[in-house]
């Protein structure tokens, strides 16, 4: 018997990139409420929007899971059992947990809410998955640094636990997010939703003689730069087949606090992996955006060659040009994101077989109708010719020479 697809889940910062994450393939989201989430910089959801969110979701046959993954301090337990009542109540399809004591209170507080154990909780073995699943949780997202084999063991020893991976995105430089550094210099915990990715800084060494206090000396690492603590972007792209004989029945994007044309791009491209596209071509696609060195982190083993050093991502091979708004009559109408002019070629990022279309900006104007040569208002509403029927959500893109 085949086994059945995988599920493909991404990340959902807000209402708009949920609809996104959607359209492009996604067969599941995770999102933050405006509590209890280890994202609390993203615009994330109120409870309105979440119940707003799981009733489109749930239209279109997928689902939303719900992360409530801070570790609870003393005051936090009355609150959080309420939290997940309510999730319960409007038809969350899971709330992810970090914390035993969360599991404890989603248990007595709303029995029937499916529990996901995050990653931050370190499943590394299957006797953790055995315990979390005696616990009653249904899944656990796997510790980051398993590998292939490690996967698999833990399969074997708890095959009645959903296991979900990581697949792409940004990697912690801590084991399994577990850090204190932000906390430490920042005074903002990352344990608590608020980190301020201090890993991602330039250091540099100072001295503690007293009289030398002030002065500042360069991390001399190597050529490369002082980002020391900086991690490579994850991209399994050409190893899917591996996660899921491994046992792995979820792929999991990262990325709560990127843009929505990042997120299309990304969830795009595993979505066409997973329907069968080439590993290359979507590996293609994934360097159309802006991203830090990839690596596939700890899927083989040991691998000393997980940190970036340089500071910058590289830009991608192409530049988000505009949102599309709408055709209609032979016109599309967009919203500027970068400068474009007429006569310039642009390609369409869509789920459909428009994906990768090109076309050419003529008869290029203003929402008004005002000819214009050059669309050079930022976030300003242009119109022109396309023999093409774009959809609304669909992104166009430029090719950088």
């Amino acid at each position: 018997m085949a086994q059945p697809k995988p599920e493909l889940l991404a990340p959902a910062g807000n209402f708009e990139k949920l609809k996104i994450a959607l359209r492009f393939g996604a067969d599941a989201v995770y999102v933050g409420g405006k509590s209890f989430s280890l994202r609390a910089f993203a615009d994330n959801f109120t409870s309105e929007e979440l119940q707003e969110g799981i009733a489109y979701a749930h239209a279109r046959g997928k689902k939303v899971y719900v992360a409530v993954n801070v570790y609870l301090r003393g005051d936090d337990g009355e609150r959080i059992g309420r939290y997940f009542s309510f999730l319960q109540s409007i038809g969350a399809d899971a709330a992810l947990v970090s914390d035993p004591g969360a599991v404890c209170i989603a248990r007595l507080a709303a029995p029937r809410l499916p529990l996901h154990l995050s990653t931050q909780a370190n499943t590394t073995n299957g006797y953790a998955a055995k315990f979390w699943h005696a616990a009653g949780v249904s899944r656990v997202v796997l510790a980051r640094e398993l590998s292939l084999r490690e996967i698999a063991a833990v399969h074997g020893l708890c095959p009645q636990m959903e296991l979900e991976a990581f697949v792409h995105g940004a990697m912690c430089i801590s084991y399994s997010g577990r850090c204190l550094l932000s906390d430490y210099l920042d005074g903002r915990s990352s344990n608590r939703g608020a980190c301020v990715q201090a890993c991602r800084w330039g250091y540099e060494l100072r001295p503690v003689s007293p009289a030398a206090r002030e002065e500042s000396l360069p991390v001399g690492q190597d050529e490369r730069g002082t980002y020391i603590l900086n991690s490579k972007d994850l991209n399994m792209i050409g190893h899917l087949d591996a996660l899921r004989d491994a046992g792995v029945c979820s792929f999991k994007i990262e990325g709560r606090m990127k843009s929505g044309y990042y997120l299309a791009t990304v969830v795009n491209a595993y979505r066409r992996a997973l329907d069968g596209a080439s590993a290359a071509d979507c590996m293609r696609e994934l360097d159309t955006v802006a991203h830090r060195a990839y690596t596939t982190a700890y899927a083989f083993g040991e691998n000393a060659c997980t940190v970036n050093y340089d500071d910058a991502q590289t830009k991608g091979t192409c530049e988000y040009i505009a949102d599309v708004l709408g055709w209609e009559k032979g016109r599309v109408t967009v919203e500027m994101r970068n400068r474009f002019r007429a006569g310039d070629v642009l390609e369409v990022l869509s789920p459909d077989d428009r994906f990768g279309q090109k076309l050419t900006v003529s008869d290029l104007c203003l929402a008004d109708g005002t000819p214009t040569q050059d669309a050079k208002l930022v976030q300003g509403k242009y119109t022109f010719l396309s023999d093409m029927p774009l959809q609304k959500g669909d992104f166009l893109r430029r090719r950088r020479v």
